[in-house]
């Protein structure tokens, strides 16, 4: 008997190698990456892995950098039926970059990305969800660049990222060149008039499992979809440890070695798609039903 969660809900990957995450800009600098071992290829095709034998497709948001240097990754996700998405180039906070260097490093990383697939790149996810109110100008230049979905707002308080009174569910977002977007937030648990974040990554390695399912479930029961995101390096507790703030050690390593046993019991639990099945089956049978905001 099949005991999963009908919705289809959307499992992401955020590809990025364990020394490029925002928590360690402040000790590893950009021009350091390459000094660093890499474990991205062996994490990444472990989760493809993982993936196999629970029978579940994923949207991949590639790290321009890394597709650059290890196109076979890239390659690999793609052949196994999985959709490719973007991450940006460099992984750096966008509401610290220009416009004109937001665009520069969004279009190179979307180029490497068609190259190496040979299909068009629709999704974009910003580096730690920096589109916040200072960077909202950036949708407009993804929309120009030929994005047709972004998955970067989390309606949540943080220190770093977040739009806290941004919708919760996707809906289209209109801009002032006429141009729209569509918008995937990531997913919150409304608890005590709060929104908890619910939606993997430390969250998921924070919060017992026991809780994440009962949140995500409870998202399902009221009709709707949850968009869940992972990086690599999270199934990864063997990774070299880097000396940093204790803040940002607590946030990165935290229950590492339960992630990979979590992951598998959450593709158990609950039916997933990608994020352009969830875009074809939402916007495009039915885009009269899907709310419209404008900033």
């Amino acid at each position: 008997m099949n005991n999963k969660i009908s919705t289809r809900n959307s499992m992401t990957v955020d590809v990025e190698d364990y020394y490029q995450v925002s928590a360690f800009n402040e000790v590893i600098a950009y021009n350091e990456w390459e000094e660093y071992e890499s474990r991205v290829e062996k994490n990444t095709n472990n989760i493809l892995d993982i993936f196999d034998d629970n029978n579940t497709k994923s949207t991949f948001f590639v790290l321009g950098w890394v597709a650059e240097r290890y196109p076979h990754i890239v390659r690999e996700i793609y052949k196994r039926g999985h959709e490719v998405a973007c991450h940006g180039y460099s992984h750096q906070l966008i509401y610290n970059q220009s416009r004109s260097e937001f665009k520069e490093e969004t279009l190179r990383a979307k180029q490497i990305l068609e190259e190496i697939t040979g299909s068009a790149v629709i999704g974009y996810r910003a580096a730690s969800y920096s589109i916040t109110k200072n960077s909202l100008w950036a949708l407009e230049i993804l929309a120009e660049s030929g994005f047709k979905y972004d998955s970067s707002i989390f309606p949540i308080v943080h220190d770093r990222y977040g739009i806290p009174t941004a919708p919760r569910e996707p809906h289209i977002i209109k801009m002032k060149n006429e141009l729209s977007i569509i918008e995937f937030p990531l997913s919150t648990y409304k608890i005590l008039g709060m929104r908890l974040p619910v939606s993997g990554g430390g969250y998921f390695r924070l919060y017992p499992y026991q809780f994440t399912r009962h949140a995500l479930k409870t998202i399902n029961r009221q009709n709707n979809l949850f968009v869940f995101y992972l990086h690599p390096w999270e199934i990864d507790p063997q990774q070299p440890k880097i000396r940093a703030s204790r803040l940002s050690r607590f946030r990165h390593y935290k229950n590492l070695e339960k992630c990979e046993s979590r992951l598998r019991q959450l593709l158990k639990d609950f039916k997933f798609t990608t994020m352009k099945s969830l875009l074809d089956e939402l916007f495009l049978q039915a885009p009269s039903n899907i709310p419209e905001i404008s900033y």
